[in-house]
């Protein structure tokens, strides 16, 4: 068995990690998956007869793991930098100021309201049976 160790930048939460392994779980030779989306890596052993570390990669990227998220970035100020603010802004800042809250309503639409991997239709696949 050979290791393969890739970061995933759209893998920031527990659905994802349960995604990602079954995204690999269905592919012939990947053997054990060790994914986590606090530091959005991913390790995965795999049978080099059977599978390459292309064809892994192919298959995360077909399900959005590998790209970034698709989220603007409001100023280029990196985190630690005390001379400039860290937290983005929006246009409601100026009304708002200084009060943070968060809050986000759900719809009933059973989606969710941005482009998330590993939250579409789960659709079952059958086995070929000969």
């Amino acid at each position: 068995m050979e290791s393969l160790t890739l970061k995933l930048p759209a893998m920031y939460a527990d659905h994802h990690v349960i995604e990602v392994r079954r995204v690999l779980s269905t592919l012939p030779g990947v053997g054990d998956i060790y994914a986590s989306s606090a530091f959005q890596s991913l390790e995965v052993e795999y049978d080099s007869t059977l599978t390459n570390p292309q064809t892994i990669e192919r298959a995360l990227d077909e399900a959005g793991y590998l790209s970034d998220m698709p989220v603007p970035v409001e100023i280029g100020t990196e985190a630690g930098q005390v001379e400039k603010p860290f937290f983005r802004h929006t246009t409601a800042y100026t009304q708002v100021g200084r009060t943070v809250s968060f809050a986000q309503e759900i719809t009933s639409t059973g989606r969710p309201l941005w482009p998330c991997p590993g939250m579409g239709v789960i659709q079952r696949k059958e086995a070929d049976h000969a």
